[in-house]
């Protein structure tokens, strides 16, 4: 089938890469303009945008997919359908009605199950065991369309949200092949879903990643987990510096006396802090300004008081 993919990095990469490799044919890549990043605020393109010049695929990089000229753009390239990938714009309906198979998006969630935004976060942080990528037919409406297809994986009981979007990302390619493959077979069934199952997952925002050690032990490792690697889970040391966990562990063992959450307990060298329901284990850890270290070496380095605290 002949498409136009509309994404962002890095979800629409793998997407992109296995549907290269497919019989499908790609006429253009439609992602966001390039941002500057770094400390030298340099623009760079994209994963995604260097991907599709490679292979010299047309890129384009509206302001906005309202924009007229866009969807003159598009028309001109005659696509029989738009596949999307987490491209973060609302699409309008003349542009989802634009291909005469209409829009098929591929989003990282079990749908109706985390709708929304932030669908990887969402079930790490539910303590979801199981999700997986959902092909959908677009609606000018967040993720209710109905579902051609769907395909499902375990989530990794240490997994972060970074390493089960890599994962998903390319569960979401080979869900995107199977449904242009049924597209183009005339094969193709649609689902309704369920709204009584429907939950939601709006956008993270970096002030989400501050830890609240009232919550329980196995609520923190999940957002430790879910906040990896951005925005990060984040708190605050004695002396007011900032720290990110990076990785935690709830714990079995329990506290000698109760003691306030966010209570630094050393045991053997190991750093634990009291929460509102057990003890969680910190196993590694970013100081500000420096690498990733191990939580034994920064407990050392680190000189802090006896009855120190996180602030939360």
């Amino acid at each position: 089938m002949r498409l136009a993919l509309l994404g962002s990095p890095p979800f629409a990469t793998p997407v992109l890469e296995r549907v290269l490799g497919s019989r499908h044919r790609v006429l253009a890549v439609v992602t966001r303009p390039d941002k500057p990043s770094g400390r030298g605020l340099r623009t760079e393109a994209s994963s995604l945008v260097g991907l599709a010049r490679s292979r010299e695929i047309r890129v384009l990089q509206p302001a906005s997919a309202a924009e007229p000229s866009f969807a003159a753009e598009l028309v001109s390239l005659a696509p029989e359908v738009l596949l999307v990938a987490s491209y973060g714009e609302i699409l309008k309906a003349r542009l989802l009605e634009l291909a005469p198979c209409g829009a098929l998006n591929v989003h990282a969630s079990l749908l109706p199950r985390h709708r929304g935004a932030s669908p990887i976060q969402a079930a790490i942080l539910a303590g979801d065991r199981e999700t997986g990528v959902s092909v959908q037919r677009m609606v000018p409406a967040l993720d209710e369309g109905d579902v051609l297809l769907e395909m499902r994986t375990e989530i990794g009981e240490s997994e972060t949200a970074g390493e089960l979007l890599g994962r998903l990302a390319v569960l979401g390619g080979e869900a995107a092949v199977r449904a242009l493959d049924a597209l183009e077979a005339g094969t193709a069934a649609y689902t309704p879903q369920d709204p009584a199952r429907a939950t939601y997952a709006k956008r993270i925002k970096k002030e989400q990643g501050r830890i609240d050690w009232t919550r329980s032990a196995a609520e923190i490792e999940r957002h430790v987990r879910a906040m990896t690697p951005w925005p990060g889970a984040r708190t605050s040391v004695a002396d007011g510096a900032e720290v990110v966990i990076l990785e935690a562990r709830a714990s079995a063992r329990g506290a000698a006396e109760p003691l306030p959450p966010g209570s630094l307990v050393v045991v053997d060298e190991t750093p634990f802090v009291a929460t509102g329901e057990g003890l969680v284990e910190i196993r590694s850890i970013k100081p500000s300004g420096r690498g990733a270290m191990d939580a034994k070496a920064w407990l050392r380095g680190a000189r802090l008081l006896p009855g120190a605290r996180f602030a939360s």
